[in-house]
């Protein structure tokens, strides 16, 4: 079997992958481990689906991808007919766009963060009770996280200092403080450009819908660390009482009006059941295999 039929196996075996993934739930166990292989799967699609693009394009040189590239370059693709040269067009197109979306991404999501950043220069003030955050004087409930590579913001509203006690505050600082600290913004660029890509496909929304979940578990798990489960599940509880409003965008939030994540979040907090140990050894040997496959097969000579 070629290398471009192997690509092109592996191109749609991360596509029921994730499709499978999205409705996995031993990943809330191990967030951290959840979002590694959604970010090797998302990784071989676009190296298998581009590779296999390629390898189709090139078979008439009959060296694979690595060796047929120079040979369709030295001369200037003479051995093509129309077919091979659709598919090296849809190779080069498909790699534009998801690399134009991506790029896309981070200058909106850099933009909005700047104008906001002025915003709450604005508007914002600071608080003894919470040093080290930003308070708006909104009677509703928000609390998010401004991500940044020299400084993060952690902003929340005044409707937060009342609604929630100095414990449980101190909960969603800490979860929030994780956002920070662990950059989960650059987690979803990839997947939310993709998602700009392919508007209408449902499974790239359940892929990102899964990715944001795990976010906000791994970030759970962090704030974890300082802080008693029970108080961030109560903080938790009591923000989604209050229908908060979306964050802005380019922020992270700590929780959202929709019910069905934030009682998994609660459930995970109150009863916690670690990962099986077979499962984690698996994960981990799958996570670098999927990533790294596809690009070995761009090497497979035809």
């Amino acid at each position: 079997m070629t290398g471009t039929a192997l690509l092109a196996l592996i191109a749609l075996a991360t596509i029921g992958g994730a499709h499978a993934l999205s409705r996995a739930r031993w990943t809330w166990r191990a967030p951290r481990l959840g979002i590694a292989l959604w970010q090797a799967l998302g990784l071989s699609w676009g190296v298998a689906t581009i590779g296999a693009l390629l390898g189709l394009a090139l078979l008439p040189y009959r060296k694979g991808i690595a060796g047929g590239l120079p040979g369709m370059l030295a001369d200037q693709a003479a051995r093509m007919d129309g077919v091979h040269l659709a598919a090296l067009l849809a190779a080069v197109g498909l790699t534009g766009v998801l690399l134009a979306m991506l790029m896309g991404a981070v200058v909106r999501v850099v933009r909005a963060r700047r104008r906001h950043r002025a915003v709450l220069a604005l508007v914002s003030r600071r608080d003894s009770a919470v040093p080290g955050t930003l308070v708006l004087d909104h009677p509703g409930a928000a609390a998010y996280c401004v991500p940044g590579v020299r400084s993060a913001k952690v902003v929340i509203s005044a409707g937060t200092l009342e609604l929630l006690d100095p414990d449980e505050l101190a909960a969603v600082l800490a979860h929030e403080r994780a956002h920070a600290r662990e950059r989960h913004d650059l987690v979803l660029l990839p997947f939310t450009s993709l998602r700009q890509v392919f508007p209408q496909i449902r499974l790239v929304g359940r892929c990102l819908d899964a990715v944001e979940l795990l976010i906000e578990m791994a970030a759970d798990d962090r704030a974890r660390r300082h802080r008693s489960a029970r108080e961030l599940a109560t903080a938790l509880l009591r923000f989604a009482a209050a229908r908060p409003a979306a964050a802005p965008r380019g922020a992270l939030g700590v929780a959202t009006a929709d019910d069905i994540p934030v009682m998994a979040r609660v459930n995970r907090l109150l009863e916690p059941r670690p990962v099986r140990r077979s499962t984690r050894l698996a994960t981990l040997l799958a996570i670098p295999a999927i990533a790294i496959v596809p690009v070995l097969l761009y090497a497979l000579p035809h």
